[in-house]
């Protein structure tokens, strides 16, 4: 089995999707933490999240975008993209064990500079979690 070498500019088409799952985990959560920094005690402490208004610790919302990126630079477009943008709103909480079902669609083609704007949402349940949009570079044929 060879390595997936992704998609070029020219083969990538309007509806193009690729979906991926993750469960959401406490080492998950506290490895994003240390990553990132973020220890935001609604992340972190059960006894904190408790009294907020979502009753139980949630995950780093950064935490469930960045399975975007991972589509992105692995399989649509895949190896070579480049991240340009991100636009995302998010919608509800996801919490340890959720299973997030993240996905991407192209949305639309730029002959110039070869971007694309991929559809993206993360959702939990069939409930969205996070829609938006990403634009990516796509490597070209030529390059």
């Amino acid at each position: 089995m060879s390595a997936f070498t992704g998609y070029k500019y020219e083969d990538l088409e309007i509806g193009m999707a690729h979906e991926t799952v993750h469960t959401i985990t406490e080492n998950d959560i506290q490895r994003f933490a240390e990553v990132s920094g973020d220890f935001n005690p609604l992340h972190m402490s059960d006894e904190f999240a408790a009294k907020t208004v979502f009753g139980k610790r949630i995950a780093h919302g950064a935490l469930t975008a960045s399975y975007i990126s991972g589509i992105l630079g692995n399989n649509l477009p895949g190896p070579g993209a480049i991240f340009i943008g991100l636009s995302m709103r998010f919608k509800r909480p996801v919490h340890i064990g959720d299973e997030v079902t993240v996905r991407a669609e192209v949305a639309e083609k730029k002959d110039r500079g070869n971007r694309v704007t991929l559809k993206v949402e993360c959702t939990v349940d069939g409930k969205r979690v996070i829609t938006g949009e990403a634009e990516v570079v796509a490597p070209s044929r030529d390059a």
